[in-house]
């Protein structure tokens, strides 16, 4: 099945998280699908770089400095849109690796602030702008922690199952309108930055979780997945899409070489 060109009412698509890793991968495959894409992150200059990269190669490209955990900020950008018929919720990460014993309550609402509530803003400012477009897609990057725990993954992995229920449930209350929902669950990514921000700067800890592994997943890997189901016809919704490396036969059990 070839991929859909996307109409003129919905070929916005809204990026967030994408100053590095898979929302900077995504944004580039979804302007080579020929989407005008909107950047979205904190880091003003990230993403500034990324749409003077993309349109100098000749696609459309937008920098927007935002923080989707800020409400009002999130109110004020979507008030730029009309239409627009993508929306990848991409923002979040992970932080700490404590047992729930010790873990930090502080790390846990950063991380639900983000990785949930963060997609819960975006997606309920946007959500009347994708239903507009009459062709909408709402992608939520979750993870295969939402879908499974690991011991001393505790707060990711509560931050992720809310965020996967918060996609499972928006696709049960919208049923009916112009608008999929979408769910990628990546599994073992190695990008520049999720590891080592996940252990505070600990790049001896960061390169662990990957050690022996040959293989995995990167960002482009995820990216090229995102935009797969993103351009399958309107018709065709992907409700969940479990991506891994092939060493990873779950979040506990991993093919290390020694």
């Amino acid at each position: 099945m070839t991929a859909a060109v996307p109409s003129a009412a919905s070929r916005i698509a809204v990026v967030t998280g994408a100053s590095s890793g898979i929302g900077a991968a995504t944004a580039r495959q979804l302007a080579e699908a020929g989407y005008r894409v909107v950047l979205t992150a904190r880091r003003k200059d990230r993403i500034e770089a990324l749409a003077k990269e993309l349109t100098t190669a000749g696609h459309s490209a937008t920098a927007y400095a935002l923080d989707v955990t800020d409400r009002v900020a999130v109110d004020e950008f979507a008030t730029a849109f009309r239409t627009i018929g993508v929306l990848v919720n991409n923002a979040g990460g992970a932080l700490g690796a404590d047992p729930v014993a010790t873990g930090d309550p502080d790390e846990w609402r950063r991380m639900y602030d983000t990785n949930v509530l963060g997609t819960l803003n975006v997606t309920q400012a946007l959500l009347p702008a994708l239903t507009a477009s009459r062709d909408g897609t709402v992608v939520v990057v979750s993870s295969t922690a939402g879908h499974a725990t690991y011991e001393g993954g505790a707060g990711y992995v509560a931050a992720k199952h809310a965020e996967h229920v918060l996609a499972e449930t928006l696709r049960l209350e919208i049923v009916g309108t112009p608008v999929r929902v979408i769910e990628i669950a990546p599994g073992m990514v190695r990008t520049e930055e999720f590891a080592l921000t996940r252990f505070g700067g600990d790049a001896q800890k960061a390169a662990k979780v990957y050690d022996g592994v040959a293989e995995p997943l990167t960002a482009d890997d995820v990216a090229d997945t995102i935009a797969w189901a993103v351009t399958r016809p309107s018709h065709v919704n992907v409700d969940l899409l479990v991506v891994r490396p092939r060493a990873q036969a779950s979040n506990t059990k991993v093919y290390r070489e020694r």
